[in-house]
């Protein structure tokens, strides 16, 4: 895992990635509560090797996106992911301002 290209729309390097023969995934933010760090509509994608682009979070959030999506290009199974913490417990996970959010993960064919 190491390739990135920031700064390039995530759509757009999503369809490269695919058109080199690389199976990809999308995270989406679809739904946030309080304070986020992204808004709706963000997106993070990855590919097989765990290459990735944008972002929906951050932190620890964003690791355990990688993970998931990286299982949804495996089983192709799409799933619905849900992160929210106490503002206690917030910068540990990298909701820096104790919001929530939902993220649907999805390979790409």
């Amino acid at each position: 895992m190491s390739e990135t290209s920031f700064g390039l729309d995530p759509l757009m390097t999503a369809e490269e990635w695919m058109k080199s023969g690389r199976n990809v995934a999308i995270a989406t933010v679809i739904e946030t509560w309080g304070s986020a760090p992204r808004p709706v509509g963000s997106h993070l994608v990855i590919d097989d090797d765990g290459n990735f682009e944008g972002s929906v979070s951050g932190g620890c959030v964003e690791g355990a996106v990688i993970a998931e999506a990286m299982d949804v290009i495996g089983d192709g199974k799409a799933r619905m992911l849900e992160f929210g913490v106490a503002d206690e417990t917030a910068w540990r996970v990298g909701l820096s301002c104790g919001g929530r959010i939902r993220v649907f993960v999805e390979r790409l064919t």
